[in-house]
């Protein structure tokens, strides 16, 4: 008898929502430091904010930490595979590739992740109506953004391998995070981001040299503060809880919410118009959510069978 397959309750589709608008803003917040600083240089400062900010958490909620060394070792891939390659990617890939085009390649993870727990675990198997779910949201995504993926491709190609590996990155840490879901989200949160910093500063320190650039405006370091304590700090609590709760393939849907969330965002903050290629990427977003989701699926079954 297979295990049962770990499904999105009301409380993590409320999480995944509020991560994908504190995620959107990271890819905003990027390009600002990019004016100023290089790319490893930007992610490393990102997680010295967001290991800092998640330390603070630590000291006020006082949650159990990990002690043995195989769990810090899991910890260190998952800084790894979460955070100090695809961070590092993404960045990267924004200095050839639009904002748009990132959002879409992005939003490839959850069928890498599908794929992948398919083959690799024995409670998150791939369905029909998850495989639908997952491609009508990755082409929601790319009708929603439009016109704004075209550019020069042979400018992007680069860029767009990047952003593609930093997907895959993703998707297998979401399967490795199934390891930590026995630590309490801040401290898997905490671990994560202390060995991606740990990973990330010499890195930077090795390839970007950072003294050597000038200092950064108070904007970037606004944005740089920002993008580690709301982009890090509170979106990792929120990624292991979720991932607690719903498991691996599941909380890489946020990759699919992301882009609607920007859009919604500036239609309420910035009265930005909304034009008919975004209205309807979203209603196939949404569709494809309701899919993978598969609720509403079975209790039209139900009734049909009654």
């Amino acid at each position: 008898m297979s295990a049962r397959a770990p499904a999105l309750d009301t409380t993590a589709w409320v999480l995944l929502v509020l991560l994908s608008i504190v995620w959107g803003a990271s890819f905003f917040l990027a390009e600002v430091a990019l004016a100023e600083l290089l790319p490893v240089t930007i992610v490393a400062a990102r997680m010295v904010f967001g290991a800092a900010g998640l330390w603070v958490l630590v000291l006020i909620t006082r949650p159990a930490l990990p002690r043995d060394g195989a769990t810090w070792r899991d910890l260190l891939v998952m800084g790894l595979l979460n955070n100090a390659l695809p961070f590092s990617l993404i960045v990267t890939g924004q200095v050839w590739v639009t904002g748009g085009m990132a959002g879409v390649l992005n939003a490839t993870t959850p069928v890498f992740g599908v794929i992948a727990a398919h083959f690799l675990t024995s409670d998150e198997k791939l369905t029909p109506n998850r495989l639908v779910g997952v491609l009508l949201g990755v082409l929601g995504v790319g009708v929603l953004l439009g016109p704004s993926i075209l550019g020069r491709v042979e400018d992007q190609l680069l860029g767009a391998a990047l952003l593609l590996c930093a997907a895959m990155s993703y998707a297998a840490a979401g399967l490795w995070g199934r390891r930590l879901r026995h630590l309490p989200p801040i401290s898997a949160a905490t671990g994560q981001a202390s060995c991606s910093m740990l990973l990330l500063l010499p890195a930077a320190a090795l390839i970007d040299q950072p003294w050597t650039l000038q200092m950064p405006s108070t904007t970037v370091w606004l944005a740089l503060v920002a993008i580690g304590v709301l982009c890090t700090s509170l979106a990792y609590v929120m990624f292991f809880a979720i991932l607690q709760r719903a498991g691996g393939s599941n909380v890489m849907l946020v990759t699919l919410l992301v882009p609607p969330s920007a859009i919604v965002l500036g239609v309420l903050f910035l009265s930005e118009p909304v034009s008919i290629e975004q209205l309807v990427g979203m209603v196939l977003i949404g569709v494809g959510l309701v899919a993978i989701d598969g609720r509403l699926l079975l209790r039209w079954r139900a009734s049909r069978s009654s």
